[in-house]
């Protein structure tokens, strides 16, 4: 092997390292969501605390910002390949990040986890978190988004059709802010509930299994579309199985019927769960296409 073909290879397997590495990128800091104890729990235990992974990135200017939801059919999450290695993919992009690890069915609770509206509730702070310590942080409060992956992406179709208001007399300053984000994200999500493509897991975990009419109606985010909802980029792969491309069909057909500003890119070959999708022909052009489109809106400006 010649020394520039060794050092092509070298440089390669430092990014692979980088990326894959299953930790939070250097720098990144580690705080609870909530002040004291989350709204619903008396509890400290391992799942009780959510909380917030934040990288920042270093700017004259301040930068936008965005909330990662890992996937994990709302009993996990998927923390590398849809949490770490996006932290880090935004910090390239020259936006900071925050990864919240909402509440979920998995942990907590005495084992018992939660269901809605403990992760809606997270999700929305997370974002109210970075509105209002925008300042502080050097991040442009009109530039703040969402993105979810799979279970993380009903969420982040939930925090985008679903705002806790500003209220400007609260004593807490992170709820004198709204949550609605600038901007959304959606990776091989779970959107659709009650039908026949829907993720029964995440679903089932949400609001159980035997849900009230209508909270499965509220919940079933293509369904509560309305002009206000932020602009939208989705990415699914035919071959999904796990999470059927209806969902993300779904949500797309209803941003057009409410005049709502949305890209969706669905490529042929690929199983669900792909994040990056950084070795598979087709799909790997998805975070090419999704950094010019954050580009298009503004939100990038590298």
């Amino acid at each position: 092997m010649n020394v520039g073909l060794r050092l092509c290879c070298l440089a390669f397997l430092s990014i692979a390292v980088s990326v894959c590495n299953g930790a939070p990128p250097a720098g990144s800091t580690t705080e609870s969501l909530w002040p004291d104890l989350p709204p619903g729990t008396t509890l400290r235990g391992e799942g009780d605390v959510p909380q917030l992974i934040v990288t920042r990135v270093e700017s004259d200017a301040p930068t936008a910002a965005v909330v990662i939801l890992p996937g994990g059919g709302y009993g996990g999450h998927a923390m590398d390949h849809e949490g770490y290695q996006f932290a880090e993919w935004f910090k390239s992009l020259g936006v900071s990040s925050a990864i919240c690890t909402y509440r979920l069915r998995g942990k907590g609770n005495a084992g018992k986890g939660y269901g809605h509206p403990a992760p809606m509730m997270d999700a929305q702070r997370a974002i109210q978190t970075l509105r209002a310590r925008a300042k502080e942080w050097n991040i442009d409060p009109q530039r703040i988004g969402v993105i979810g992956f799979s279970a993380g992406g009903h969420l982040c179709s939930t925090v985008s059709t679903h705002f806790a208001d500003a209220d400007p007399a609260a004593e807490d300053p992170i709820a004198r802010v709204s949550s609605r984000p600038d901007f959304s994200i959606l990776c091989y999500p779970v959107i659709a509930f009650g039908q026949p493509y829907t993720h029964k897991g995440s679903q089932r975990n949400l609001i159980g299994a035997e849900p009230d009419a209508a909270l499965l109606e509220s919940l079933s985010n293509e369904k509560q579309v309305t002009e206000n909802t932020p602009p939208a980029f989705l990415f699914h792969t035919g071959e999904d199985t796990a999470v059927p491309v209806q969902n993300s069909l779904d949500y797309y057909l209803a941003c057009v019927r409410n005049g709502v500003a949305a890209e969706l890119h669905v490529f042929p070959e690929g199983r669900h769960g792909l994040g990056l999708a950084q070795q598979l022909p087709g799909a790997k052009q998805w975070p090419d296409l999704c950094a010019d489109w954050l580009r298009r809106l503004g939100v990038v400006t590298i």
